[in-house]
This record gives C-alpha cells, structure tokens and sequence, in this order.
C-alpha cells in the first residue's frame, strides 16, 4: 500500500484522541489483531468499492472506527492510491522565497519569449467582397 504517511498520521491521530476520550473504544483500539496499516487497507478499499471520489473527514473516521469495532471485518487487498489530505501548508521563510524567485523568473521567460518571437503578419481577408461593375 502506498497511502501517504501523512494519511496514516492523521487517521492515527485521531484514532488516539478518540481512545483518549472514550474508554469502551480504547479497548477495541488496543486489540493486538489490529494495525493502521491494516486499517488504512480497509479504508481504502472501501472508498474505492464506493466510486466515490470525496469524502468528508468524518466519514473516513468512521471506517477506521468501524475496522477496530468490527472482529471478522474483510480488510481486502493492498492497493496503490493516491490520497490527498485537506490540511494547510505551512512553507518555511526558505520556502517563500524561492516561491517568490521561481514565480519572478517564469514571469521574465514568458515576457522574454513574448518579446523574441517574430510577429506573422496576417493576410487581409475579404469575406463579402463587393462587387465591381468591370466584375459583370
């Protein structure tokens, strides 16, 4: 499987507070049968049976809290996706900067080659030519 490491923390994360807060789960959480790994598997598979392309958080909290609840639960096989998180970037000063000087430079290139290219004169076309009396 492939999902991001950033998915199985933030499905981790949650699962931990979860346990944190209510102890019947915490014993179903704490099962030695059951891994993220595994639950990420689970996760995956099911959003793909669904043909689904977006889920609210919510939801995908609510198949990981289903896979640790459920003892006979079909995981399915591994598969490759790839999963985007809504989460906020934060970019280091480092980061911006050179944002900045990537963004200046490809505005110079596009003006630059905007300037060099040669300008193609175009052909005067007529589309109802008017007729001339030496045309009869």
């Amino acid at each position: 499987m492939k999902a991001s490491n950033h998915f199985k923390n933030t499905i981790k994360a949650y699962l931990d507070k979860r346990a944190e807060t209510d102890v019947l789960f915490s014993f179903q959480y704490s099962k030695p049968e059951k891994n993220i790994d595994d639950c990420v598997t689970y996760i995956l598979n099911t959003v793909q049976k669904s043909g689904c392309n977006g889920f609210a958080d919510d939801e995908i909290y609510s198949m990981a809290v289903h896979y640790y609840d459920e003892d006979n639960i079909e995981i399915g096989k591994q598969i490759n996706a790839h999963v985007v998180v809504n989460h906020v970037v934060e970019l280091t000063e480092e980061e911006k900067e050179q944002a900045r000087r990537d963004a200046i430079q490809k505005a110079q290139d596009e003006a630059y080659r905007k300037i060099t290219q040669p300008v193609k004169k175009s052909k005067k076309v007529v589309l109802n030519p008017q007729p001339s009396l030496f045309d009869f």
